[in-house]
């Protein structure tokens, strides 16, 4: 939902008006009701101008901490501001690669995937630097040295074919999740339908969590030869029929919606869709 002006004390949602939520996120008081205000902001869309510039300022904010010294509301700023689709927020989302706080980096990439803008590139890039040798776990957190899921679904999304050396070796990664991020950017980069095949093959893994990340996976890229195997694939059939509109949604676009009805390949793609419900 994207409001304008006019309808800015009509939207309640939440126990929220927009106004509220504006508020809220201006006051410093109150940590909780500011990290509530950019979620219900993101979560409602509420693309206004006095939002997103408080959605701006909120990303060097200082005074909402974790006890691990993270930036609770900064995190919420970044998933909102990438809600909104408004680029000119891009260089403060950049800016936020930087920040020490990991779940800052990986909100900022995320992002930075929904916004789809192209001066992107080299900063997330250069979070790859050092390759998969750097890319190790942190002593004593439940994370890598970066979000690397979220930086290769980023570089994939932003389809700049430069990324392809340094998302390669990620592809030899030890984490299977991050491997499948990287045959997920690497079939965006490239188009090569082996970087798809691969994806298709973790739906046979005896991990139901690699099962469903390749799901969603394979439905953000909308791998059509996917079609079949995503539903008989050993997961949710909520999962399976989210991977399947992104296939069919992908395939309508690749066919510029075709006015003369829909093509065999997208009838197949219904009829499998059907059967899951």
């Amino acid at each position: 939902m994207v409001l304008d002006s006019q309808q800015l004390t009509n939207v309640q949602g939440e126990s929220l008006t927009v106004e509220q939520a504006l508020a809220n996120l201006r006051q410093t008081e109150d940590p909780s009701l500011r990290y509530y205000a950019a979620w219900w902001i993101g979560r409602f869309r509420v693309n206004l101008p006095a939002a997103i510039d408080a959605l701006v300022d909120c990303l060097a904010d200082e005074t909402d901490r974790a006890p691990d010294g993270g930036y609770p509301l900064r995190r919420n700023a970044a998933r909102a501001l990438g809600k909104l689709g408004e680029t000119s927020v891009v260089p403060a989302l950049i800016d936020c690669l930087a920040c020490e706080d990991y779940y800052v980096r990986e909100a900022a990439a995320q992002a930075l995937e929904m916004l789809g803008d192209s001066r992107a590139v080299p900063a997330l890039k250069s979070l790859l630097a050092g390759g998969i040798e750097a890319a190790t776990q942190v002593p004593g957190k439940p994370h890598l040295t970066q979000p690397y899921n979220a930086i290769l679904e980023a570089l994939g999304r932003l389809a700049d074919r430069e990324a392809v050396p340094a998302v390669e070796p990620f592809l030899h990664h030890e984490v299977p999740q991050v491997q499948n991020a990287a045959f997920r950017a690497m079939y965006q980069l490239t188009g090569h339908a082996a970087y798809g095949d691969q994806l298709v093959e973790r739906l046979h893994s005896q991990s139901l969590q690699l099962r469903r990340s390749a799901l969603m996976d394979l439905g953000a890229i909308g791998y059509l030869p996917a079609a079949q195997p995503i539903a008989t694939a050993l997961a949710e059939n909520s999962l399976k029929l989210i991977a399947l509109q992104g296939v069919l949604e992908t395939h309508l676009q690749d066919t510029n919606f075709p006015e003369n009805g829909l093509s065999a390949e997208s009838r197949q793609v219904l009829a499998l869709m059907d059967d899951l419900l």
